[in-house]
C-alpha cells in the first residue's frame, strides 16, 4: 500500500472527448488513443474526414472537443473567429507527401513516372485536403498540374484515405497519400512508391486546437499535453511524421524506401 501511494499517477477520472482528426492522421490517432487508454481513463471518440470538411463543421456547431486540422490555416482561423480555446493552438506534426502505387514497379525513386503516364491520377481535393494542395504544387513546379487537369487524368477524392482506397481498388494506378498511410503494417513494403523533395511544396504543418464548445475543457487540455509528450512524439516520428526537435532528414530515414525489392498488394488487399 505504501508503494502505491509512492507511484504517481496519471489516471483520473474518466471524461468522454470527441476528437475531429483530418484523414491522414486517424490511423496514427488510433495508436496514440491506444496508448494513452493505458495511462487515463478518458473515452475518445473520434470522427474523421478531410481538414476543409471537418473545419466547416465546426463552424457550423459540431459538438467537437478537440479538432488535429491537416493544416495550420484552418485552427488559426478557428482562433481569429473566436472558436477555441485560448492559447490552445499547437503543432502535433509536420507531414510528408508520397506518391504511391500498389503495383511493384510503376513508381520510381525520382517520380519520373509522372511525364511518362496516360492513366489516372488520384489525390485528395486540394480544395478541401493540405495533401491534395501540396501535389497540385508539386505538379505545378514540374509543369505538370495544367496538363493532367486539362485532360481530365486527375482523379480528386475527398481525403487521403480516399486516395488510398482508389489506389487499392486499382481505380487509379498511382495517388499521392500521406508517408504515414505509405507505412501503414498492411501497405508497408508493398507497391512502390517516391517521396518527392519537400521543397517542392509549402510545409503540411499539422495543428490542433481545444474548441471553445467543449464541455471537458480539462480532459482536452490533459490529451493535447500528452500528444506533445516524448512517449506521442516518438510513435508520432515512427508513423511518418516530422515532429517537433525530433525531426527527421527525410533522405536519411526513408532512404531504404526508395532501394528496397517492393512486392504487389495480395488480392486481400
Amino acid at each position: 500500500m505504501m508503494l502505491a501511494l509512492l507511484i504517481p499517477s496519471y489516471k483520473a477520472d474518466a471524461a468522454e472527448l470527441r476528437v475531429a482528426v483530418a484523414a491522414n492522421f486517424l490511423s496514427t490517432l488510433k495508436q496514440l488513443t491506444a496508448e494513452y487508454h493505458k495511462l487515463q481513463n478518458d473515452r475518445i471518440r473520434i470522427t474523421t474526414g478531410s481538414t476543409g470538411g471537418l473545419y466547416a463543421q465546426i463552424r457550423h456547431g459540431a459538438p467537437f472537443d478537440l479538432f488535429l486540422s491537416a493544416d495550420s490555416r484552418r485552427p488559426e482561423l478557428l482562433e481569429k473567429e473566436g472558436l477555441t480555446l485560448i492559447g490552445s493552438r499547437f503543432t502535433y506534426a509536420k507531414g510528408i507527401l508520397v506518391l504511391w502505387s500498389k503495383q511493384a514497379d510503376l513508381v520510381d525513386n525520382r517520380g519520373a513516372v509522372l511525364d511518362q503516364t496516360a492513366g489516372y491520377l488520384s489525390l485528395p481535393n486540394p480544395v478541401n485536403a493540405p495533401y491534395g494542395e501540396a501535389a497540385r504544387q508539386l505538379l505545378t513546379q514540374r509543369n505538370l498540374w495544367q496538363k493532367l487537369d486539362q485532360s481530365q487524368q486527375i482523379i480528386r477524392s475527398g481525403n487521403v484515405r480516399q486516395t488510398l482506397f482508389q489506389v487499392i481498388s486499382g481505380a487509379a494506378p498511382m495517388g499521392f497519400i500521406a508517408l504515414s498511410q505509405a507505412r501503414h503494417p498492411e501497405i508497408a513494403g508493398k507497391g512502390s512508391l517516391w517521396i518527392p523533395d519537400p521543397s517542392l511544396y509549402d510545409p503540411i504543418i499539422q495543428q490542433g486546437v481545444v474548441l471553445a464548445s467543449t464541455k471537458e475543457p480539462e480532459a482536452a487540455f490533459r490529451f493535447q499535453r500528452w500528444l506533445q509528450s516524448d512517449q506521442a512524439r516518438s510513435l508520432i516520428v515512427a508513423s511518418g511524421y516530422q515532429s517537433g526537435y525530433q525531426a527527421m532528414l527525410v533522405a536519411q530515414v526513408f532512404a531504404n524506401s526508395s532501394t528496397e525489392n517492393q512486392t504487389s498488394l495480395s488480392d486481400r488487399d
